[in-house]
């Protein structure tokens, strides 16, 4: 069924979600019919699949599995599969434009593979799934490279000596064009403006391309994802009828466009309250990064991680001269709170154990002073419980 709308398929290791939304937004303000298939959802479970920003409604998604849960089972298709099936069911029904289709993990061997796009985007590379993709950056590009198809263009949004020979070598074989982004485009951040929306100019082979863009997602890696975006849409372009205008739009515009969570989201100011889905080694580095560029008396620090992560290398990371709240979000996969603060105390952070993500953030809030800095992180599912 996906060959009655248009694609465009977008992986990586960080940054794939808030690229997604930003080139659905744009698209969106083009005014063309655009799907937006993500994951995993924070909320709502129909998050996953929107169409111009509204969710798939609720009797769309009961009617499709009641129609196909038999062949399903017989199948034995993963939840996965059967979520990418429903998406590109409703998106063929509600004929759209273009869909802009995030991969679910990896690239080569995942259930959205099977589009062949208009262009393909590989935000970075770094270490995640290692069980699933490998233990080395190069292994781990393979299986993003999966998502080039033959004579399809390919952006690449971060440069790495150890993965940039993979992508090349995939493009040749595939006769793509390829384009690392970082390699031609520049984002450079104007510093004025109000609080909550952070200005760049972007430079294409160092000649102003965009002048003052504006972006209402804060967190400075947003500024690795806006290169990717300019890239891609410039690709894009040569295809698709997209003005300096619809762009401009269409990021400034994302969160009201696609409804965007979790990313650097502040949740309230007094006390200075944020949240965050970075989870794994790359995510947490730009976390602390951030924080500890910003001036607080104290960081409270509310921590839920899921048991499948390569735990030690992210607590390595986390500060130790922060109250942490360990906690373990409301999933099979979550980390014992026990066992968590075990590790981290071994690694010299302290911290007290909740029963709850919900108790844990309160008493966080409850406990910071004025000036103090309440920031809750480490995976989606912990950040799910507070959005």
């Amino acid at each position: 069924r996906s060959h009655n709308f248009k694609t465009v398929h977008v992986a990586g290791t960080n940054g794939k979600g808030s690229v997604s939304h930003m080139l659905a937004s744009v698209f969106q303000e083009a005014g063309y019919k655009t799907g937006l298939y993500t994951s995993p959802h924070l909320r709502d479970f129909r998050e996953r699949i929107r169409i111009n920003g509204e969710m798939i409604p609720e009797e769309n998604v009961v009617q499709f599995i009641s129609s196909y849960k038999d062949k399903f089972e017989a199948m034995e298709l993963s939840f996965f599969e059967m979520t990418v099936g429903m998406a590109f069911d409703y998106f063929s029904k509600e004929k759209i434009d273009i869909a802009i289709v995030e991969v679910g993990m990896g690239g080569r061997l995942d259930s959205t593979n099977l589009i062949t796009p208009e262009l393909s985007v590989i935000t970075n590379i770094d270490f995640d799934h290692m069980k699933f993709l490998g233990d080395t950056r190069e292994k781990i590009a393979y299986e993003k490279a999966g998502i080039i198809k033959p004579e399809i263009p390919v952006a690449i949004g971060e440069t790495h000596p150890e993965t940039k020979q993979v992508f090349i070598d995939k493009a040749k074989e595939c006769n793509s064009p390829i384009f690392f982004a970082d390699q031609v485009f520049d984002c450079d951040k104007i510093h004025f403006g109000s609080d909550n929306l952070q200005k760049f100019d972007v430079w294409k082979n160092s000649e102003l391309y965009m002048e003052a863009l504006e972006i209402p997602l804060l967190g400075n890696y947003q500024q690795k994802n806006l290169t990717t975006v300019m890239c891609a849409l410039d690709l894009l372009r040569v295809k698709f009828d997209l003005s300096d205008d619809d762009i401009r739009e269409g990021i400034s515009k994302v969160i009201r466009n696609t409804h965007l969570m979790g990313r650097w989201q502040i949740l309230n100011t007094d006390p200075l309250t944020i949240a965050d889905t970075g989870h794994n080694v790359a995510g947490i580095k730009e976390v602390v990064m951030q924080l500890s560029e910003m001036n607080y008396e104290k960081l409270h620090f509310v921590l839920g991680m899921v048991n499948d992560k390569d735990i030690d290398s992210v607590l390595q990371l986390l500060p130790h001269n922060a109250e942490y709240y360990f906690c373990k979000a409301d999933i099979p996969r979550g980390l014992d709170a026990n066992i968590l603060a075990e590790r981290a105390f071994d690694m010299g952070l302290r911290g007290q154990v909740f029963e709850s993500v919900s108790h844990a953030y309160r008493s966080a809030v409850n406990n910071a002073h004025f000036g103090d800095v309440v920031f809750i992180g480490g995976s989606n599912f912990t950040v799910a419980e507070v959005v």
